[in-house]
């Protein structure tokens, strides 16, 4: 078993991010992490890793990507009370 235990600062530091964006994203319950005794906070290189991936933004696909690529269907949603409006219009 090779998991490494880090601090909050420990964790920060191999990360390049402030010590209270982990503590508060992990009281927050958005980061994984463990506690110790009394609520000593700890982090596991499995939860850095997964930290890592939940905070990674990827390139959204465009508008004219998806029609160049044909799945481009773009659906128009009404809501229930426009639905009740046109319904009784006609």
């Amino acid at each position: 078993m090779e998991i490494e235990f880090f601090e909050p600062a420990e964790a920060a530091a191999l990360m390049r991010c402030t010590e209270s964006w982990l503590r508060d994203g992990a009281t927050s319950g958005r980061f994984p992490h463990a506690c110790w005794g009394k609520g000593k906070i700890i982090f596991t290189s499995e939860h850095i890793l997964e930290i890592a991936k939940l905070s990674e933004v990827l390139p959204a696909k465009t508008a004219s990507s998806l029609s160049a690529s044909g799945h481009a269907t773009k659906e128009r949603l009404i809501g229930t009370r426009s639905k009740v409006r046109l319904a009784t219009a006609n």
